[in-house]
């Protein structure tokens, strides 16, 4: 399923890699990240070039709602009770700068993205939960005021209004800021060793590397795996159901999102860690939702995104390990992956130049705190399980009991496999364990995947991989029916 973005924007093909190269920063990773912190190295004098496996803005940047704000859900409250003012408000003040940040590269270059200037509110049920959320906030310095009535057709108390945010056309614009870089697209890259970068067109020998590919796909060094968690959300583009003029976040149970784009009103929502939707059900109830708060409306456009979640609530974005200096990494943006990936371009981009940044700490990947303890825990929980259900699950299918349309894990003449029936009675059957860490794999009925419970990678009914960490497909066979 296409996003509203991919539909109404078609980008530039660039070439692979063909040869030997070297340069002062490679970055690994064309998406928002990528290209924002590649732009900013070449305008501070810096040699750069991106190497991007598929094509870029074709990864998460594509799928996103496209909000450029610092207004990440019902955070401010949160964040000074458990972090500190210090934290929070350098975390506020890097976001806000971010958006600011945006809108000087947009003016100044001209570039025609859709660009609009809004405000940003998260709506709930809960009053005292809005007066604390908009107290916060005033004391972390943004400019807020307290809202009773919206646009949106919620059940709500009222929301907490940010000022001065803004949404763009994402592939518009990372198609402009392309112009110039130096790219590779369809270039893998199979091994990185020092200053040595190993693809599948040519070697790259760059004095600094920086990784921007969502989910850092080595294991180790970093241990990123074991400090985030994937969560996919879905999104529909809805024609017919009027305008709105602000974006709007919910909290609580019922975290629907919405933002307009032209004619299209954008509804988000029916979020769950990536490999468990074994039910599925996402789209049908996200569209009774639409048909519920906009009768009349309909769907233009369905797709779903991946955001990485981490142990504390905030990005990882620095210097990839100590013990790898000439490293950087940037990820686990959770929900809000246009601010950060320009908080990213200008924190990497004064670390590699050797310029003080004065949000650095905040976001770097070598902090730990007491916080982190028990989602590390629990996340570690869901991997033995994943793990463990390899050895110990006795699947209840069977291929001669499965639907068409459907997939299933079986037990076969073989072992358990992962068995998808088309709806002409063919049989696509692939390997079960994820090759990223040899977690079982669990089918999503909603998008037709293979997708991991452990750390989210996904594959398609053919086997082949759609979403990182795993760095290749699965097996796949076929038999007739």
């Amino acid at each position: 399923m296409e996003s509203i973005w991919s539909q109404t924007c078609e980008l530039t093909k660039r070439p692979a890699l063909s040869k030997d190269i070297e340069v002062d920063v490679a970055v690994i990773g064309g998406g928002m990240a990528g290209i924002l912190t590649a732009w900013q190295l070449e305008r501070a004098g810096v040699r750069t070039v991106v190497l991007e496996a598929d094509k870029i803005g074709g990864g998460q940047t594509k799928n996103t709602t496209a909000k450029i704000t610092s207004q990440h859900g019902m955070f401010c409250h949160t964040f000074l009770a458990k972090k500190g003012e210090e934290t929070a408000r350098k975390y506020v003040q890097a976001n806000q700068q971010a958006v600011e940040e945006y809108k000087r590269i947009i003016q100044e270059t001209k570039i025609d993205c859709n660009f609009e200037e809004t405000d940003a509110f998260v709506y709930s049920k809960d009053e005292g939960k809005l007066m604390q959320e908009a107290e916060a906030a005033k004391r972390l310095g943004i400019d807020v005021s307290l809202e009773r009535h919206l646009e949106i057709p919620v059940d709500c108390t009222g929301a907490v209004r940010f000022f001065g945010q803004a949404q763009f056309h994402p592939l518009k614009f990372i198609c402009e800021l392309a112009n110039g870089l130096q790219i590779y697209e369809d270039t893998v890259v199979t091994e990185v060793e020092d200053h040595l970068i190993r693809t599948s067109g040519g070697n790259v020998l760059a004095a600094q590397i920086v990784f921007a590919v969502h989910y850092p796909f080595l294991k180790f060094p970093g241990m990123y795996f074991a400090r985030m968690h994937q969560e996919r959300s879905y999104v529909l583009a809805l024609e017919g159901a009027g305008k709105i003029h602000g974006m709007y976040i919910g909290d609580g149970e019922e975290k629907f999102s919405f933002r307009q784009y032209g004619d299209w009103l954008l509804l988000g929502g029916e979020g769950h860690r990536t490999g468990e939707n074994r039910e599925g059900g996402c789209y049908m109830r996200l569209k009774e939702t639409a048909a519920k708060l906009y009768p009349g409306s309909h769907v233009a456009a369905a797709w779903s995104a991946q955001d990485c979640i981490t142990s504390d609530g905030i990005p990882f974005i620095g210097i990839y390990t100590s013990d790898r200096p000439n490293w950087y990494v940037a990820t686990g943006f959770q929900k809000w992956g246009m601010s950060s990936s320009m908080v990213s371009a200008l924190i990497l981009k004064d670390l590699i130049c050797n310029r003080e940044n004065p949000f650095a700490d905040v976001f770097s990947p070598s902090r730990f705190s007491a916080e982190e303890i028990p989602h590390i825990v629990k996340d570690g929980k869901k991997a033995v399980a994943g793990l463990t259900r390899r050895f110990f699950q006795i699947p209840d299918e069977t291929i001669s009991s499965l639907e068409r349309g459907q997939g299933a894990v079986v037990t076969t003449s073989e072992g358990k496999v992962g068995v998808y029936k088309t709806e002409e009675g063919e049989i696509r059957q692939v390997d079960i364990v994820c090759p990223h860490m040899g977690c079982q794999l669990s089918w999503n009925p909603d998008e037709q995947s293979w997708d991991c419970p452990c750390h989210g990678s996904r594959f398609d009914v053919e086997g082949n991989l759609l979403d990182d960490p795993a760095q290749e497909g699965i097996q796949c066979g076929g038999i007739q029916e």
